[in-house]
């Protein structure tokens, strides 16, 4: 067989290495060693290649990732041209070794348009835009005219600057040129004009462009939704489909953007449905944006059903599902999805950390927190400002204030969200004082507060019930110019409210513009604390008439108010309203729902919604226990807390004073010694005055005022007035003078204004049949210019309040009421009921200072 001709076999050889390193380079670094494998062949052949064909394989390095081997390749070149020259400046470029591709730019004998380009472009890649922009300048010095590939990196330049000046100068080039026309350079226009907040300029240009592709509309849909103009965006996505022009990844992904921001979930789920009929459902950036849009729609059927459709989980895929994950309270199963991100080798950014370290927040992940906080350290991205934001947010929420004010007090940048989360942390931890005072550092440091640090403050200065502090505050806001946001003027409502000026809370609360349901709750809610809760259900009323929607606090606000005033109607009518709106799946709604109806005296119902509950917490429990107490049902109480300890709920001090209240109502004196001391004893409580008062009134009926006093006198601290009247009580059953005159001097010592001491010492004298010391106890009374509050009483009938006070002739009915009540006391006595001699106890108009002296000087020790 013979050879080809010399020239001939060349030209092959030229054609066939040539063709193998397009290939190479076509392929990327995956075809790395066949390229190498190609060049050996060539060198091992004794092949020369032409300019041409070493040009191929500086290509095919430069493609590879490979810029060392480029760079042997160049040198070894006899002759070189200006393709030679920017394919191994592209090299470098791409490699990020920008120094050695400047040094190599110099040396250039005549840099072209090309080169220039790759240099302006990779600087602008890195997001040095100025150095890209400046060299620009330089190439215009040097004379060489700019194509469309300039104007495109200018305008991206330009872009990320959101220099819009600039970006107008730009384009008056580009005019000035002639390739304005171009679709390259006109879509990059489009794009300029949108990242440079300047859409109407942007949306203006895309329409009058002769030639439009789909970056042109892909462009002009993402100028509107980062200027969130997210309709118009959605309009233009359906116009581009009408043209049939096709999709792109773009387009779909700024659509899906659109939808998450508008939390449009119907119309993603028809994007969803297009994108799968389009093939571009698994794509990696369209997937991720699919992701994050039923994340934030909050509906994660649909969003784990995206994230697993995909065949490849990125960063971001990962990260839009967490965040989904935390935004919906499932912390426990965004910690799992970090940890599927670091086992499948996906890895993390600072979005993943942020995201695991408010999962860890979410659930009070103290330990898994320091563990990933160690994890932030080893991989540098903790010096992020927002990954320590986050940190710091964890730490304040797990409590643990003195690695947050560490992480603070390192921090070398701080923004408005490090000094919120401070903030925030330490009014969360009751450290209200330094609240306050961190507001004041903030202020010096020169960063003005925005509503979510006038929220925590204001919160700060609510748990202080300081109206001074609160003032200040409010006078800061009205300066500030946030005196009329919704968020931040609801907030001073609850302050002022909380620090009982309601009435000023209510001129504020008529001066908002726009009324957010805080401020409603807010006002509903002083009522509650102020012991107002007829006006409370009547600003209810209110609420429900101007439209507004209760959400469960307003409901469980309200139940409160029903079960003081006993409005059991009121009670169900919101009850309804609850199971209508499913509501009673809530801890809080249910438990609210189950003291509403004990203190009503519905305890039937009351224990159909304890054991209709969901999930049951120690609130709950408590209602029950106390309701039972309240109604003298003792032995039912007792049984429900042996459910309770059964059930491993841990009792609370207000649980065990309901206990020692049933205790008392049944006159169970041994059982109540035994739960007074489980308290220490098993679940470390230490009783509380309230405890005492209970034994008090438990060992004064069983065993007498006398072994109740010697009690009071082995407390480990000082009786106060509740303890010292409810032993007076007893005395007034026993008929104990002495102990009686005891208890009442220790009442007056702690608070001589308290009237009803003086009518309970009248009733143990009148008892007694000593009626001279009832005449100088009620005559000291009107001396002292104290008053007894009159006794008051309320039913409702047919919706209606009805409400009685002692001597009270204003209700329309009172005629028939006094009626019937003399009726009731006739066949009383012909029942045989005698009044106790106490009612009524005639008394003497006179008396004197000394006799109250005297009374006073009683004090027994």
């Amino acid at each position: 067989m013979s050879r080809p001709p010399p020239a001939q076999a060349g030209a092959l050889a030229n054609a066939t290495f040539s063709h193998l390193f397009q290939l190479c380079a076509h392929a990327g670094r995956a075809a790395l060693g066949a390229g190498r494998a190609a060049h050996a062949r060539m060198l091992v052949s004794g092949f020369v290649p032409t300019t041409f064909v070493a040009n191929c394989l500086l290509q095919m390095y430069a493609r590879c990732a490979d810029a060392a081997r480029a760079r042997r390749a160049f040198d070894a070149m006899p002759h070189r041209d200006t393709v030679s020259w920017n394919t191994m400046l592209t090299a470098y470029a791409h490699a990020g070794d920008m120094d050695t591709a400047v040094s190599l730019f110099g040396a250039m004998p005549d840099p072209d348009v090309v080169s220039w380009n790759t240099l302006v472009s990779s600087y602008c890649q890195r997001g040095m835009f100025r150095e890209s922009l400046g060299l620009f300048l330089e190439m215009s010095r040097h004379g060489v005219d700019p194509d469309r590939t300039t104007f495109a990196v200018l305008l991206k330049a330009c872009s990320g600057l959101e220099d819009l000046a600039l970006g107008v100068q730009i384009h008056a080039l580009a005019v000035k040129t002639g390739l304005e026309a171009d679709v390259r350079a006109g879509s990059a226009l489009v794009d300029m004009y949108g990242k440079c907040r300047s859409l109407e300029d942007a949306l203006c240009f895309f329409q009058g462009m002769g030639e439009r592709n789909w970056v042109s509309w892909g462009a002009a849909i993402a100028g509107c939704v980062q200027n969130e103009q997210y309709t118009r965006g959605l309009e233009l996505f359906a116009q581009m489909q009408r043209l049939g022009l096709g999709v792109s990844q773009p387009a779909y992904a700024s659509v899906f953007r659109s939808c998450a921001a508008m939390s449009c979930l119907s119309t993603a789920r028809q994007l969803h449905a297009h994108a799968i009929k389009n093939k571009f459902s698994s794509d990696r950036v369209v997937g991720t944006a699919i992701v994050d849009v039923y994340a934030k729609a909050d509906s994660l059927v649909d969003a784990r059903k995206a994230f697993f459709g995909l065949l490849n989980h990125t960063v971001e895929t990962c990260n839009a599902m967490m965040v989904g994950l935390v935004r919906t309270g499932l912390g426990a199963e965004a910690m799992q999805l970090f940890q599927f991100m670091m086992r499948s080798g996906t890895g993390f950014d600072v979005v993943s950390l942020s995201g695991v370290f408010s999962a860890c927040a979410e659930v009070k992940g103290y330990f898994q927190g320091l563990q990933v906080h160690c994890l932030a350290i080893k991989s540098g991205f903790d010096v992020d400002v927002c990954v320590r934001n986050a940190i710091l947010d964890l730490y304040g929420k797990c409590k643990a204030l003195v690695e947050a004010h560490l992480i603070f007090q390192e921090m070398e940048q701080r923004d408005s969200v490090s000094w919120n989360a401070i903030i925030a942390a330490l009014e969360q931890n009751e450290c209200y004082e330094d609240t306050i005072a961190h507001l004041n550092e903030m202020l010096r440091s020169g960063m003005e507060p925005d509503g979510f640090t006038y929220g925590s403050v204001l919160k700060a200065c609510s748990g202080l019930e300081s109206l001074e502090y609160g003032l200040m505050v409010h006078n800061k806001i009205i300066k500030s110019g946030l005196g009329l946001d919704a968020f931040v003027a609801s907030t001073v409502v609850d302050m002022y409210c909380k620090c009982g000026m309601i009435t000023e809370a209510q001129k504020l609360h008529e001066r908002i513009g726009r009324q957010e349901l805080i401020s409603w709750n807010s006002i509903i809610s002083g009522f509650l604390l102020n012991k107002q809760s007829e006006e409370a259900q009547k600003f209810f009323s209110e609420m429900l008439d101007v439209g507004v929607k209760p959400d469960h606090f307003t409901y469980a606000t309200v139940l409160d108010t029903c079960a003081n005033l006993a409005t059991i109607e009121l009670g169900k009518q919101i009850h309804g309203q609850i199971i209508k709106q499913e509501m009673l799946g809530d801890e809080y709604i249910s438990s609210t729902l189950i003291d509403m109806y004990a203190k009503c005296g519905n305890m039937p119902d009351s224990l159909l919604m304890f054991e209709k509950a969901h999930k049951l917490d120690f609130v709950s429990w408590n209602a029950m226990i106390c309701g039972y107490a309240l109604h003298g049902q003792g032995l039912q109480a007792l049984e429900m807390f042996d459910r309770m300890q059964k059930a491993n709920v841990l009792p609370n001090h207000a649980t065990f004073v309901a206990v020692l209240r049933a205790c008392s109502h049944v006159g169970l004196l041994d059982d109540g010694c035994r739960y007074f001391h489980l308290m220490t004893t098993r679940y470390n409580l230490e009783p509380q005055l309230e405890h005492f008062a209970c034994m008090v009134d438990i060992l004064g009926r069983s065993k007498g005022p006398q072994e109740a006093l010697n009690f009071i006198r082995s407390m480990p601290f000082e009786a106060d007035a509740v303890i010292w009247k409810t032993l007076l009580s007893i005395c007034k059953i026993r008929q104990d003078v002495e102990v009686a005159e005891i208890a009442a001097s220790n009442v007056l010592r702690l608070d001589p204004d308290d009237s009803s001491v003086y009518i309970l010492l009248s009733n143990v004298y009148a008892e007694s049949g000593n009626w001279v010391d009832v005449s100088r106890t009620r005559r000291l009374m009107r001396q002292g210019r104290l008053k007894k509050e009159p006794g008051c009483s309320w039913i409702e009938v047919q919706s209606e309040m009805h409400g009685f006070l002692v001597g009270d002739k204003v209700h329309p009915r009172s005629r028939e009421v006094y009626e019937m009540l003399n009726d009731l006391i006739g066949e009383m006595k012909l029942s045989g009921y005698e009044p106790a001699s106490a009612i009524f106890a005639e008394v003497d108009e006179e008396g004197s200072m000394s006799e109250q002296d005297d009374l006073l000087g009683t004090v027994g020790d």
